[in-house]
């Protein structure tokens, strides 16, 4: 119950925009666009998605961008509209966008999670709760150990962990959730 009101003061802070929250912003902003945490930014939302303050436990703040996407420009002629170059947005959350680069920059670990922690107008950061499957306290706990199974690796770029599923469209159940499932490419492509 603590961890929802600890939520619940951390998303007032940031509507609020205090001087902590911006004074924050603007040290992560100087920084790399992936750091290694000590601990989590937010506790009650990383212990809420499966976070314990114990070994094997790796929490990466990652840095993404905000804006539409682009193409660069055709070398060869082209008239304006077939240019083809602004207005292409991804298919992916930026959430999800931030668990496939930590997954990248850290292949001995398993994507378990991740969080928004803050935004600016040019960058977005959310943290990503990584897990070491090879650590003894890891594979020994029962609460966590499905994670070391083989078909775990590198789930975050088959679109398992819940950033993924919720831009895969699996959200939904019930009725109205009929098409969406066993991907958005089924049923005619009428699942978004």
């Amino acid at each position: 119950m603590a961890y929802k009101y600890m939520n619940e003061a951390w998303i007032q802070e940031q509507k609020e925009r205090s001087e902590n929250v911006r004074s924050r912003l603007i040290v992560w902003r100087k920084q790399g666009s992936m750091v290694r945490l000590d601990k989590p930014t937010r506790l009650g939302r990383a212990r809420e998605l499966g976070y314990r303050a114990k070994q094997g436990y790796v929490i990466v703040r990652v840095k993404t961008g905000r804006g539409p996407r682009e193409k660069p420009r055709p070398k060869m002629g082209r008239k304006p509209r077939s240019m083809g170059v602004s207005k292409y947005t991804p298919q992916k959350s930026r959430r999800w966008i931030a668990e496939e680069r930590a997954g990248k920059k850290f292949p001995n670990l398993r994507v378990l999670n991740s969080y928004w922690v803050g935004s600016d107008h040019k960058w977005v950061w959310h943290e990503v709760i990584m897990v070491d499957p090879n650590h003894p306290v890891i594979y020994n706990d029962p609460k966590i150990n499905w994670i070391c199974d083989p078909v775990q690796k590198g789930r975050e770029n088959r679109g398992l962990t819940s950033a993924g599923k919720r831009s895969r469209g699996l959200r939904r159940k019930g009725r109205g959730a009929e098409k969406i499932r066993p991907s958005l490419g089924a049923k005619d492509n009428t699942g978004k």
